[in-house]
């Protein structure tokens, strides 16, 4: 009997402290969104032909949607905000415990960083993780001054005094959560156009940090082993600014290892993407016009490069990403009669079909 009592007695404790945890760790349901696109992968189908991994210009740059809809290709994003490249090693290995892709797309952006650059950013790319070995690594990269790994484990240990921050939306998704990506792409449908295109600072050091070279052999290796065709490609967004020297790094790394790199930098009237029209933030980023535009380009270089079959003909496919689509015109119907009336940059998240 005393067992009894003490095993509901612990029952009661361990309901108690995961309950409050899930209560105060944000919920990312509105104001910023990224943090919520790497645990929404979990609950998806894990049939994709082709993973991205990086940063916002992987999640806000390429639509898997228009993909599967143009060339019945099935994708998904795991992205993050800032994410530095060891995190996208970790998140593939992770990914890999559940699916087997044909093809990974890595965006080379973050090779520009060498070390751990914020918590912020660490907590948008890692809370969402599910505890694996995979995650622990990826924390212990990442960790910068002052933080403690058991937080990543135990977020209440972080969030513990958030509850003087609490919000509506806490205790509205305590329970369950609704989607702010589409596979992964976070849609934004407002338009504000390039006006200038600020000159690169001149940096002392056009070097990629060892590390950086590091986990990207480690990522070719890891899909070499898995039979993954791996492809590297420089989003054409035109600030953050890509110079020369990085780029000659990266066709070199292309070449010696037989790798596609793409740089949209170079394709951008290809594509069809006019910055006057196809940007939210005056080139940082696409809105959903550029992002549809650039899926269109690159979803015919895979199909022609890597034989990918079109899975609109499989019944299974084809239901399940038709509610997608659904859902996806909804919000883009939506976002767009809000920018027209209002003219502020609004995002949503939705209930899926």
């Amino acid at each position: 009997m005393k067992i009894y009592r003490f095993a509901l007695i612990l029952a009661g404790f361990a309901a108690l402290f995961f309950g409050l945890q899930r209560l105060l760790t944000p919920k990312y349901m509105s104001g910023v969104y990224d943090g919520a696109l790497i645990a929404e992968y979990y609950s998806e189908t894990k049939n994709h032909e082709v993973i991205f991994i990086g940063d916002c210009e992987v999640y806000e740059n390429f639509s898997p949607m228009t993909l599967f809809g143009e060339y019945g290709i099935t994708s998904y994003i795991r992205g993050g905000a800032q994410q530095l490249i060891w995190q996208s090693y970790y998140l593939l290995e992770d990914t890999l415990r559940y699916e087997t892709p044909e093809v990974v797309v890595f965006n080379v952006l973050a090779m520009q960083y060498g070390e751990p650059q914020s918590e912020a950013y660490n907590r948008l790319n890692l809370d969402g993780m599910t505890l694996s070995a995979s995650k622990l690594n990826a924390v212990n990269a990442s960790l910068t001054k002052g933080e403690d790994a058991l937080s990543y484990i135990f977020p209440i240990l972080r969030y513990h005094e958030r509850w003087q921050e609490l919000t509506p939306d806490d205790l509205r998704y305590f329970v369950s959560r609704k989607s702010a990506g589409h596979n992964g792409y976070l849609m934004r449908n407002e338009v504000k156009p390039v006006t200038i295109i600020p000159d690169g600072a001149k940096l002392a050091n056009y070097d990629f940090a060892e590390v950086c070279r590091v986990y990207l052999d480690k990522m070719r290796v890891l899909c070499e082993e898995n039979g993954i065709d791996f492809v590297l490609v420089k989003a054409p967004t035109i600030y953050p600014h890509w110079y020369d020297e990085w780029e000659a790094q990266i066709e070199s790394y292309a070449e010696t290892h037989g790798l596609l790199y793409v740089n949209f930098l170079e394709h951008i009237d290809d594509a069809g993407i006019d910055f006057a029209a196809d940007t939210y933030d005056a080139g940082l980023h696409l809105n959903c016009s550029g992002a549809e535009k650039l899926s269109r380009y690159f979803g015919a270089i895979l199909t022609e490069k890597f034989g990918l079959s079109d899975k609109r003909s499989e019944p299974a496919a084809a239901a399940e990403y038709a509610a997608k689509l659904r859902d996806y015109e909804a919000m883009k119907t939506a976002q767009r009669s809000e920018f027209e009336t209002n003219g502020k940059a609004v995002t949503f998240t939705y209930s899926k079909s």
